[in-house]
């Protein structure tokens, strides 16, 4: 199944971040020709403690044939070998933050995961990086594209290109 995935830095090297955990989620899921990888994009931080650094953020869609609950697992696994400490407060600086966006079609609800993400149709700086990939994507419990969930976003949030390649 395709499943998009959310990364974010805005601690240390953050594009080395970046790279360090797009590299590992393509040695787990050893579909490194399936991937696609959008642009890098910097972003404001938003709820995060006065004084934090710019995000950088990028989403991947990946091949990945078993249950997302266990691939979220394997996803923790990734941000604490990259540095990040699971007893966090919520909205703080971090060094990687790594996020399931989606399964398919798959809706997704136990303790541990929802899908889609509850809150990925009103954040644009996971939609525009989505839509570099995915514009025609429909998401489960949506009825417009990507694309068009970008484009009715109101906010003024600023998403400036950080990296094409990386």
């Amino acid at each position: 199944m395709r499943i998009g995935v959310a990364l974010g830095s805005n601690l240390g090297d953050r594009l080395t971040n970046l790279r360090a955990a797009r590299e590992a989620i393509i040695d787990l899921t050893g579909a490194k020709d399936s991937v696609l990888v959008s642009p890098v994009y910097e972003t404001e931080p938003i709820g995060c403690e006065p004084g934090a650094n710019k995000f950088l953020n990028c989403v991947l869609e990946i091949e990945y044939d078993g249950d997302p609950t266990d691939l979220l697992l394997e996803l923790i696994r990734v941000e604490e070998s990259l540095g990040r400490d699971r007893d966090h407060a919520r909205n703080v600086s971090r060094k990687i933050d790594i996020d399931l966006l989606y399964a398919d079609e798959l809706n997704v609800e136990n303790e541990r995961l929802q899908l889609p993400h509850p809150r990925l149709h009103r954040r644009k700086f996971v939609l525009h990086p989505l839509a570099d990939i995915r514009p025609n994507l429909i998401l489960p419990n949506q009825t417009k594209t990507v694309g068009e969930l970008l484009a009715q976003i109101k906010d003024s949030t600023k998403v400036i290109s950080f990296a094409e390649k990386w």
